[in-house]
């Protein structure tokens, strides 16, 4: 778990074969290719304080997991901190898609006058790519008129000389913020001095090099970044994801991580619980999948989600359990996540 985050002790976990016993694992189709999937697997934990969700990206090894496992324990078993607002409002999600197809996507985000792109997709040459970014943002920019918010989304996938020129390029669209344009903090903090001197308008936010640090506030020192992304799963819960938030000392942006409603509720818990909100939060990516596992999907109206806790239909439980080997899978997966967890003597 992350080094540094004052002042929140780590919550007591439930044996794990209390967790195996409450967990559902779910395979539910996207509505177009996002990440490289087409289908997104999660477990969902049933406890004494509602539902919460396990569901770390593939790549990620026990004790990253182990993370996402202490978000889906706090929300199952202990609940969230009062709200400040019933309402959030999100940005849309356009994902590497091809210009053109652009109206469509931003068509499942009604009332959204904030859209995230995503950029940099690996696959393609750097100069395909770059063609292809200035396109999909231009057509975005388009759709929403000059006064829409249009942030762009590299997931580390540039190097600092990339990233200044595609952004140099990206700048006459009007940025609101670049998330996550290099790997390294250290490289974000190299490549903020160099747009500035360019006179390039684009403000950085810091996403992974934040919830993937062992210390997510070296962000703040080393004057890497203009925005923080604070996602909930990857920080343990709600309540350490609102003590980095207050430790980094810049203004946040709540997202998700293609997660199910029930993971979505956890990011409006957070969004609700900030003294501030002056941005868009990312937490309308329900809008990405072609089921989800409540009747009643957090999805965008009017451009913002509502504020509460969603529980689990056992009905679509069942109508999109994963096949058996993959919940073998993902029970193990939960064991080796919850062995890195320490209980609290």
């Amino acid at each position: 778990m992350p080094a540094t985050i004052p002042g929140v002790p780590p919550l007591d976990p439930p044996p794990v074969e209390d967790l195996l016993a409450r967990a559902h694992v779910v395979r539910l189709p996207l509505r177009r290719r996002f990440r490289g999937i087409l289908e997104r697997e999660a477990v969902l934990l049933e406890g004494p304080a509602g539902w919460g969700e396990f569901a770390p990206f593939l790549e990620y090894g026990p004790a990253e997991a182990g993370r996402w496992l202490e978000a889906g324990i706090e929300a199952a078993w202990h609940g969230w901190p009062a709200p400040r607002r019933d309402r959030v409002e999100v940005n849309a999600t356009v994902p590497a898609v091809a210009a053109q197809d652009v109206p469509a996507v931003l068509a499942a985000f009604p009332g959204c006058r904030t859209a995230k792109v995503k950029v940099a997709e690996a696959g393609a040459d750097a100069a395909t790519r770059r063609r292809e970014d200035v396109a999909r943002v231009a057509a975005v920019r388009e759709v929403l008129g000059p006064a829409g918010r249009i942030r762009v989304d590299a997931n580390a996938g540039w190097s600092v000389e990339e990233a200044e020129r595609v952004l140099g390029d990206l700048a006459p669209h009007g940025l609101e913020y670049a998330e996550q344009p290099c790997a390294t903090l250290e490289e974000m903090a190299l490549l903020r001095r160099r747009l500035a001197a360019a006179g390039t308008v684009v403000p950085l936010a810091a996403d992974e090099s934040v919830r993937k640090a062992e210390d997510p506030l070296r962000v703040a020192g080393l004057e890497a970044a203009d925005v923080v992304v604070v996602k909930v799963a990857p920080l343990r819960g709600v309540r350490p994801a609102l003590a980095v938030a207050r430790a980094c000392g810049l203004p946040v942006v709540v997202s998700s991580a293609l997660d199910t409603s029930v993971g979505i509720a956890a990011g409006t818990a957070l969004a609700a619980a900030l003294p501030e909100l002056p941005f868009a939060c990312g937490l309308g990516t329900a809008a990405l999948l072609a089921a989800d596992v409540t009747g009643a999907p957090l999805l965008p109206a009017g451009g913002s989600l509502p504020v509460g806790a969603v529980a689990a239909d056992p009905e679509l439980l069942q109508r999109f359990a994963a096949p058996p080997d993959r919940v073998e899978h993902w029970h193990d997966r939960l064991r080796a996540a919850h062995a890195t967890l320490t209980p609290v003597r």
